[in-house]
């Protein structure tokens, strides 16, 4: 039986070559896509922009008061303004008690403060089972401070109010519903009454 020639080196090379472009080209899917354009608005052009941000803020003293997370963020030097899409946001207390807020846009002002959260925006004290929705939610994070302008409903099942303003200190765990305010107050198993302050 004859005996087969010995492929040469360049055969080899390219046998090489073939499997390394095959492997390159079955990579390629997996990579990241590439980034959008650049966002521009009337405050002009961001000096920078984020994706898949997750940005960590802390207090004078070092402690972690605030984590955001956001798809985008994007950043204008014009205004100093930080402006998130879809941004959820985890804030602490003194006390280190936890708050949840998102919303559909999120901004935070000069110097990072404070943190406004509109379109179906929501704060949230998990221990004191209390859920607030609104339309405008503003955070102050020096003061501990969030309160909204804008119609809000406060619900702690089975309990739920509505309101023109809400305001919440959260190092103090207080709050405070105001201006035309309505409850839903469940009494008893089948018992409901509704209340209402000027």
């Amino acid at each position: 039986m004859p005996r087969l020639p010995r492929p040469s080196f360049r055969i080899w090379l390219l046998l090489l070559l073939l499997a390394l472009g095959g492997w390159l080209t079955w990579l390629d899917p997996w990579q990241a896509p590439p980034p959008g354009p650049v966002p521009t608005d009337e405050a002009g052009e961001p000096d920078y922009f984020l994706e898949h941000a997750r940005l960590t803020r802390f207090d004078i003293e070092g402690q972690a008061h605030q984590r955001l997370e956001s798809p985008r963020l994007v950043h204008t030097p014009h205004d100093d303004v930080t402006r998130m899409a879809t941004p959820l946001a985890h804030l602490y207390d003194r006390d280190d008690r936890l708050w949840i807020a998102s919303g559909d846009e999120g901004r935070l002002g000069p110097g990072g403060n404070p943190l406004t959260l509109t379109g179906d925006a929501r704060l949230l004290a998990p221990e004191e089972r209390w859920q607030l929705d609104t339309e405008i939610l503003h955070f102050d994070a020096n003061t501990g401070h969030a309160w909204s302008d804008t119609p809000v409903l406060l619900q702690q099942p089975p309990q739920r109010m509505r309101g023109d303003r809400f305001d919440a200190w959260i190092h103090d765990n207080r709050a405070r519903l105001t201006d035309n305010v309505r409850g839903h107050h469940p009494t008893g198993q089948a018992a409901n009454h509704e209340e209402s302050e000027p």
